[in-house]
């Protein structure tokens, strides 16, 4: 190994930090902030024919105005499980079925649910920093391997280094979301 560079795939790295940023987007799209919107319904899923689906797999959501969901469920007989597993959702919408379909009106935010859905937000965006941190610590220790196997200090050293600025760099991401997300959340 004498001579030979050793790499650590930095894009790995990254697409995996990406990736959690990625999720926390699609959960920042699923908390409500008093605007209709059909990803509300995303994470919703439903109990049909013996098994799980999505939401989305057993009707059409639309949302015809800003208050107002309408979901147009296919089988009649699922009405009752996408009524149910809306409730059971925590969202705080009470659904209005009329045959198979079902209207979910968006009331407005009091001033306590919208500091307990930046709550939420904060705890979703720091599980986002964790499963950042987890890639960073994998990453630096791909790089105390290498140097097991014969990288340099210095080579070792400026790995951890860039492995770190792109924590960093993906970190910086996650608190401008947050900080967003609080705003659009707070904002009446």
């Amino acid at each position: 190994m004498a001579g030979e560079e050793i790499e650590i795939d930095l894009d790995d790295i990254e697409r995996r930090m990406n990736g959690a940023l990625s999720v926390l987007r699609q959960e920042f799209a699923s908390l409500r902030t008093g605007r209709a919107s059909a990803v509300m319904l995303d994470p919703l899923m439903v109990s049909a024919y013996g098994t799980s689906l999505p939401l989305n797999q057993c009707g059409t959501v639309s949302v015809p105005d800003p208050r107002m969901i309408a979901v147009s469920v296919w089988d009649k007989g699922l009405v009752d499980s996408v009524v149910k597993s809306i409730h059971e959702s925590g969202l705080g919408i009470n659904p209005i079925v009329e045959g198979t379909l079902i209207r979910l009106p968006i009331p407005e935010l009091n001033e306590e649910r919208r500091r307990e859905l930046s709550r939420v937000a904060a705890q979703y965006a720091e599980n986002a920093r964790i499963a950042i941190r987890n890639v960073r610590r994998s990453g630096i220790e791909e790089v105390k391997k290498a140097k097991g196997d014969g990288m340099s200090e210095d080579d070792a050293h400026i790995w951890s280094d860039e492995i770190q600025e792109l924590t960093d760099t993906v970190i910086a991401k996650v608190d401008s979301a947050l900080e967003s997300k609080k705003t659009e959340i707070m904002q009446v």
